[in-house]
């Protein structure tokens, strides 16, 4: 069975390939957005991910899905956490093989790319002096926190 194309967790993200690679298979890229200690000038100990969960999910597959049909790509896959991330922690990984490295970068940088842009996953940034706050989304219209906060 293979696993899905694009899925939400709250525990830590696995290092192993959620797929298989085929004979045909002449690259492999993978991408992890790692938690930082600091954005926009401020210091950061900790975030929290929040999602529109199945719709995260549903336009999530679709960005994979269209990557794949769009660049060739023999398979390719992302997973995004929510929950609260400490520093260095994987918050987003990204998949993708193809025959060629040309089309499994290209299919790699656009699924996270359009992940950032499309997927309704909102970030909580949590700075060192206790104060947090919800940091502005590039999907939805600008929207900085999650609907209801």
């Amino acid at each position: 069975m293979l696993p899905p194309l694009f899925d939400l967790t709250e525990q830590a993200i696995r290092v192993t390939l959620p797929f298989s690679i085929s004979s045909g298979t002449g690259a492999l890229v993978s991408f992890d957005g790692i938690v930082r200690d600091h954005n926009e000038g401020r210091s950061v100990v900790a975030l929290e991910y929040s999602a529109y969960v199945a719709l995260a999910k549903r336009e999530g597959e679709g960005i994979v899905r269209d990557a794949i049909e769009r660049f060739g790509l023999l398979a390719a896959s992302c997973i995004h956490r929510t929950g609260t991330l400490a520093i260095g922690d994987v918050a987003v990984r990204v998949w993708a093989s193809a025959a060629h490295r040309t089309a499994a970068f290209a299919g790699c940088a656009f699924i996270i790319d359009e992940v950032k842009a499309r997927v309704p996953i909102w970030k909580k940034e949590t700075y060192v002096d206790g104060n947090p706050r919800w940091v502005e989304c590039q999907h939805a219209g600008g929207v900085a926190r999650p609907p209801g906060r």
